[in-house]
């Protein structure tokens, strides 16, 4: 122990001993000692030393301090020094280097102090650390151990795991990460670090995960799905968004390494609905002055994640989605407001510019929103005008120059109602006299002094153009005036002349720029035009200009001038409709073979896809250039160089022939083409039909059916009630008969008092008949009488006669009304006679009167059911009816299936032509297979060994059967 304390802090008595004995015998204490207090004291020693003398640390104790690691885990002081020596092992950070060297070496002069350590020193140190840190993961074991520590919720254990990892992590990042993949729940045990209540672990655990993720896709889902993007902006909202300091700016750029080129990651992020907590990023006041450095980081790094989002590397549903949220949730208008703002810093709003250029590119919706933006001025401006100011201003940052050319390009980018809207700045029934367009600025950057300029309103304007064949044609219809006095002159002609006047103008900046710019704005305005190939050559002087310019011989700064004049005539010739004579294709190809060259053409041509700029502008959208100078190549045109090259040089080496026999084959083929295109508008016509057909002839065949279930089930309905009904008769007929016989004993006497009183009322019928007989008797001669007298008076008075007719109808009226009453009386007193015979019949069985109401009764329910019969009869007549319409529907669905069935006979009938041509091939395969035998057998008579196929056959035979016979005869051995 006095040795230990002597080492850290006290002065030894005698000679003082060396560092690496010092350290052996202190690595002999923490191996051999049994008690904890000598450990601790030991490992304690050996931190304060593993600074100065770290290889010798490292060498000697690594092996104990991991063996403390896993022994003493309930002393969190002896684990928090055996990790602190471990960190200093392996840290390569300079820093604490030198602070190290300050306190423990002698002193120096000021002069040496000063003196920057050697490269070779620091590198030394870097292979240091990768050595330790190799053979500290060479067992695996150790990083899950270490990993089973960060558990740990002491401070003293916890914050130097977490540096340690980060450090290892540094060293070996590709190893560890894959260690920490397959251990379980490893993730999740660093996850856990962002949710610590101490901000030192929460703040190095962010440090840890940023070094864990490098470059590593499937660590970063994990981290993704263990509800990172939720900490991470609920800690960049609790430190204060932009307004926060380096915390925020750690977990930022944690977030653009979780997003960055993974696409499950920007996926899980938009679906989450994290974007829609990006938008108070960007709420930035009126007063911008005065903005920290750290602001600055912050929000570069807030614009470089939504570029993320949305960049053009990434698959385009992903960007047009997290293109719709932004607009969406208003992160679009946003950042809209942040480029019309002033006192932005002039970085901010480049990155400002490139972010909303990529957050409109190729989205219509957005890009329309873009277009109705209007700056802050007096009169309101559009911002896309107050843009192009910015990018034909030579006193403009360069950088912000090339941003605002980038965002017009995105805002044209597959925008044809933009395009039109550009273009139509330039024609003269729409230019506004009293106000700057976008068109009056490209024109004005296209001929301005500064070669820039005419390099970025050339490029942009091209854009406006890209694919838009429309907009090539109107854009001929503009007209410029040059100078007071002369007439207007074709934007087209303005062009070509700059361009022939070459070195003759005077430019600030490269001259080669201008001409480049210049001729990338034709070879664009011409391409896939043949309108305006036919008003280029309507000029006598250009065709001339560039065979010149192709044949010389100039130096290296003019070859990128050479390929693209190439470029320009190969345009000319293939998109040459021959409506010119004296420069038709053919006429074109002969200049080219007479004073060119066709070979010296094409490898002029190739000098564009030569060019060291040219490989870097293909590469991604955004123009990036480190200086003016360099801005020579577009993306959008290396696109459409890669597509012309080819074409170009096939066609200026076919001759006439070729050409005529290409374009015979193209009509025929268009012929064909057209005719195909006639044929399968009739087979979708008539499948369309078919399918009708096919649909109502099914509807038809199910209304059949359910009609005839209906039917079925009607009929049987039917059954069912006939069947009731002779049950309900049998029933009735075997109650009557068994009532009568039982209570005909009980109530014989009864049942004669009800015969003498039926006789009684038959008597008293009778009587009141005689009655009623003799008084109508009466009634008749009454009115005979009448009549007599009517005839005998003669000229009796009208009123009297009146009267009498009177009284005559009324006798009329009650002889009737009494006639009726007679003859009901007749007919009840038949009944009353049939019952009373029917009675008098069956005396002996003496039917009572129960019976008789029971027979009533029945005779009731019979004539219901006769009734129901009746209106079933009924029902069964009308479903006949709808049967005979349904049979009728048959029919005419089966004509229609006929006339189905003739067009199938007419598709086999095709189908037998085509076989009888398949027929035809095979005869000819079999020409062919006898003109091949013949062949072979020529080569066989003069001396050639040809092998046949079945003699390869049989060969393969024998050789099989050799090899059955040898395993035969190894089974029987």
């Amino acid at each position: 122990m006095n040795f230990i304390r002597g080492v850290i802090g006290g002065q030894p008595s005698g000679a003082q001993p060396s560092g690496v004995e010092t350290i052996q015998k202190l690595c002999d204490r923490v191996a051999s000692s049994t008690l904890l207090e000598d450990r601790r004291d030991a490992v304690r020693a050996l931190k304060s030393l593993s600074k100065k003398y770290r290889m010798e640390v490292g060498t000697q104790a690594m092996d104990h301090l991991i063996r403390i690691l896993q022994t003493d885990r309930s002393d969190s002081e002896i684990l928090g020094y055996a990790l602190d020596t471990l960190y200093n092992i392996i840290c390569n950070d300079e820093e604490e280097d030198q602070d190290e060297s300050e306190d423990t070496a002698a002193p120096v002069s000021a002069k040496s102090k000063n003196v920057a350590a050697p490269e070779d020193t620091q590198k030394r140190q870097d292979d240091v650390g990768a050595q330790f840190t190799e053979r500290f993961i060479q067992e695996p074991e150790n990083i899950t151990l270490l990993l089973s520590l960060l558990e740990e919720f002491d401070f003293h254990v916890r914050w130097p795991g977490v540096k340690l990892l980060t450090a290892l992590l540094k060293c070996q990042c590709t190893q560890l990460q894959g260690i920490i993949l397959v251990s379980p729940m490893g993730v999740s045990r660093l996850m856990d670090l962002l949710a610590d209540s101490r901000e030192v672990i929460r703040n190095d655990g962010l440090l840890l995960l940023q070094q864990l993720t490098k470059g590593n896709a499937a660590i970063q889902k994990i981290v993704a799905f263990e509800n990172a993007f939720e900490r991470l902006l609920d800690i960049i909202s609790e430190e204060g968004s932009s307004d926060g300091g380096i915390v925020v700016e750690d977990c930022l750029l944690l977030l653009v390494t979780l997003l960055k080129n993974n696409s499950s990651n920007q996926n899980f992020f938009k679906e989450g609905s994290y974007i829609q907590r990006m938008k108070p990023w960007f709420e930035v006041g009126d007063d911008n002055s005065g903005w920290s450095a750290q602001k600055v980081t912050n929000l570069h790094l807030m614009l470089q994640l939504v570029r993320v989002l949305v960049s053009p590397v990434n698959s385009p549903g992903a960007t047009s989605s997290c293109q719709k949220t932004m607009f969406q949730c208003g992160l679009l208008q946003q950042l809209c407001t942040i480029l019309m703002a002033t006192g932005v810093p002039a970085d901010i709003l480049t990155e400002t510019i490139n972010t909303v250029s990529e957050v409109i590119r190729g989205s219509q919706v957005n890009q329309d929103y873009f277009a109705s933006v209007n700056a802050p001025s007096n009169p309101p401006r559009p911002a896309i005008v107050v843009l192009l100011m910015s990018m034909v201003n030579e006193r403009q940052p360069f950088v912000l120059r090339c941003a605002v050319l980038y965002c017009f390009q995105c805002f044209l980018y597959k925008n044809q109602k933009g395009q039109s809207e550009i273009v139509a700045t330039l024609l003269p029934s729409t230019i506004d006299a009293n106000s700057i367009s976008a068109g009056q600025l490209l024109c004005g950057g296209l001929f301005s002094a500064d070669s820039l300029s005419n390099w970025c309103a050339a490029v942009a304007l091209g854009h406006a153009l890209q694919d838009n064949l429309t907009q090539k044609e109107q854009l001929l219809r503009v007209q410029l005036a040059t100078s007071l006095g002369k007439p207007p002159v074709s934007l087209l002609q303005q062009c070509t002349n700059i361009l022939s006047q070459g070195d003759k103008l005077s430019r600030r900046g490269s001259r080669v720029q201008t001409r480049v710019g210049l001729l990338v704005l034709l070879c664009t305005w011409m391409s896939n035009c043949p309108i305006a190939v036919t008003h280029f050559l309507h000029n006598q002087d250009n065709v001339p200009f560039l065979t010149a310019q192709i044949s010389e011989n100039l130096g290296e700064d003019e070859r990128l001038v050479q390929g693209l004049c190439a470029l320009l005539l190969g345009i000319c010739i293939y998109y040459n409709d021959n409506s010119l004579e004296n420069y038709t294709k053919e006429k074109l190809k002969q200049l080219i073979e007479k004073r060119i060259g066709k070979e010296n053409f094409v490898e002029k041509l190739g000098f564009i896809t030569k060019h060291e700029l040219y490989s870097r502008a293909a590469q991604k959208p955004q123009p990036t250039f480190s200086t003016p100078e360099h801005m020579l190549f577009d993306h959008e045109f290396t696109k459409l160089v890669k597509e012309l090259e080819g074409i170009i040089t096939k066609a200026v080496h076919k001759s006439s022939e070729e050409e005529k026999k290409e374009e015979e084959v193209k009509k025929t083929l268009e012929q064909h083409d057209s005719i195909v295109t006639q044929y399968k508008e009739l087979i979708r016509e008539q499948d369309t039909q078919l399918n009708e057909l096919k649909e109502q002839v099914a509807s038809l065949t199910s209304q059949n059916e359910q009609m005839q279930t209906t039917l079925t089930q009607q009929l049987s309905q039917i059954q069912q009630h006939k069947d009731q009904y002779s049950l309900l008769k049998l029933k009735l007929g075997k109650d009557s008969a068994v009532s009568g016989q039982a209570e005909g004993a009980q109530e014989n006497g009864l049942q004669l008092e009800e015969l003498t009183l039926l006789r009684d009322e038959l008597e008293e019928l009778r009587r009141q008949h005689a009655q009623l007989q003799t008084q109508l008797a009466e009634k008749d001669t009454l009115i005979a009488s009448l009549k007599a007298n009517g005839e005998r008076s003669g000229e009796g008075s009208e009123v009297e006669t009146a009267e009498l007719l009177k009284e005559v109808e009324a006798l009329r009226v009650q002889v009737r009304s009494q006639g009726a009453e007679i003859s009901t009386f007749q007919s009840e007193r038949q009944e009353l006679q049939r019952r009373a015979d029917s009675a008098a019949a069956a005396a002996v069985s003496v039917v009572d009167a129960g019976a008789v109401s029971k027979v009533a009764e029945l005779e009731s329910r019979l004539s219901a059911q006769t009734a129901d019969t009746h209106r079933l009869q009924e029902e069964l007549r009308s479903l006949s009816d709808s049967r005979a319409s349904l049979e009728k529907e048959l029919a005419s669905a089966t004509s229609t299936a006929a006339i189905l069935q003739a067009e199938k006979s007419k598709l086999q009938q095709e189908v037998s032509e085509s076989k009888k041509e398949q027929d035809d091939l095979l005869m000819l395969l079999a020409d062919q297979d006898q003109k091949i035998l013949n062949l072979k057998q020529r080569l066989k008579d003069l001396g050639e060994t040809i092998e046949d196929e079945d003699d390869l056959d049989a060969r393969d035979q024998s050789e099989e059967d050799d090899e059955e016979e040898e395993e035969e005869e190894e089974e029987d051995e």
